[in-house]
């Protein structure tokens, strides 16, 4: 069976994906992880994490994928020990040093994309040695995916969602050249995403790849026999991980149980959680211009979601709000399970006095809802 994979930046965000519909989730640590400025887990977090998912028969995945110089590596070794101690289901590495060490320990090794991995007998060397999966560098096409896995005895994982780096492989210079924020030791600045100029009379540029969205080639990714599917974004938010996951997740079992799909109405789905245009990457080949935005900004508030289900009780349901949203709106509730339609017709504010309008994000309301709502639900508005 195949594996779709979510990011999950703290422990909120690791039990919703999980909720939404994730088979595993991947999270780092305070060291050894490349994503310095998101939440990120102390070691009693990883701890309830695992514990957690493995209650609800899921997978964790913790990232030391830095490429470390001499002095990042003092704490490696009770660090490794920590996480094997705590069960978690495996380490994902780019760097030789954490790699050999890691395995040498009985900790299972995911070969992360930053080790740029694009043919089968790099797989074959990295199997020998012990990894257990390959991490697809983001440069490689459908053909390219497809001729490897025939050749390789190995799993295999693509990334088939999220932010892309312009860099090869995302092991970037250029965050650390202008800022001292090394990208490939956790502190990128995304410094391609800033204006430039040529000179005083050139237009402003900027060197941004557009998002990944493959959702059309998750079909041919799973007839292949790839084995986990990969959604990036461990800095987003709880609405964004709910939206995607679960949309990968219902495209994925509708095609394994049925061998169709309307792959258009997910790429639909997916649309209501992005705020950046989205391209797909290597996967059709080289990426042209149109796959870049070198002189635009794309990015967009997502302002359709509006409350998150707190309880249900009596016809009402108790929301923490998110976005500004009136009577009269249409709504639809988003769970794991189903998404249902509504018109708001009665909203109470904190003081229990009835309001026409929600401005206050975080503001605890009611919300009246014609069907039984779980906790965890999202609400948000249909936006036409």
């Amino acid at each position: 069976m195949i594996e779709l994979l979510a990011p999950a930046g703290d422990l909120e965000k690791l039990k919703i994906a999980l909720l939404y519909g994730a088979d595993a989730v991947y999270i780092g640590g305070k060291e050894f992880s490349l994503r310095a400025r998101s939440s990120n887990f102390t070691l009693d977090d990883i701890e309830e994490a695992v514990s957690y998912a493995h209650n609800v028969g899921k997978r964790v995945y913790v990232t030391t994928n830095i490429l470390p110089h001499d002095e990042d590596l003092p704490g490696l070794d009770d660090y490794l020990k920590s996480l094997r101690n705590i069960g978690v289901d495996a380490v994902i590495c780019a760097s030789p040093t954490i790699i050999e060490h890691a395995i040498s320990i009985g900790l299972e090794v995911h070969l992360s994309t930053q080790a740029s991995t694009t043919n089968s007998k790099a797989i074959s060397f990295w199997s020998r040695r012990g990894v257990k999966r390959i991490v697809c560098a983001r440069e490689m096409t459908i053909p390219e995916i497809e001729k490897v896995n025939s050749e390789s005895n190995i799993d295999l994982e693509v990334f088939i969602h999220g932010g892309m780096c312009v860099s090869y492989s995302g092991r970037c210079t250029l965050s650390n050249y202008m800022t001292d924020r090394d990208a490939n030791r956790g502190g990128c600045a995304h410094s391609c995403r800033w204006n430039y100029q040529f000179n005083d009379n050139s237009d402003i540029f900027s060197m941004s790849s557009k998002d990944l969205n493959a959702c059309h080639f998750v079909p041919k990714l799973i007839d292949i026999g790839v084995h986990s599917l990969k959604i990036e974004g461990r800095m987003k938010s709880v609405y964004y991980i709910a939206t995607v996951v679960n949309t990968y997740r219902r495209l994925i079992d509708e095609y394994i149980e049925t061998g169709e799909v309307n792959l258009d109405y997910y790429y639909k789905e997916l649309q209501k959680a992005e705020n950046r245009l989205t391209a797909t990457g290597f996967l059709e080949g080289e990426p042209d211009s149109t796959a870049h935005l070198y002189n635009m900004r794309s990015e967009k508030p997502i302002q359709n979601f509006i409350g998150y289900v707190l309880d249900y009780a009596d016809g009402y349901a108790t929301i923490e709000e998110r976005n500004k949203f009136q009577v009269g709106d249409k709504a639809e509730v988003f769970s794991p399970t189903e998404i249902r339609e509504f018109v708001i017709k009665e909203i109470i504010d904190s003081n229990n006095e009835f309001i026409d309008v929600a401005r206050h994000p975080k503001e605890v309301l009611r919300l009246k809802i014609p069907f039984e709502v779980k906790r965890h639900s999202i609400i948000r508005k249909v936006v036409k």
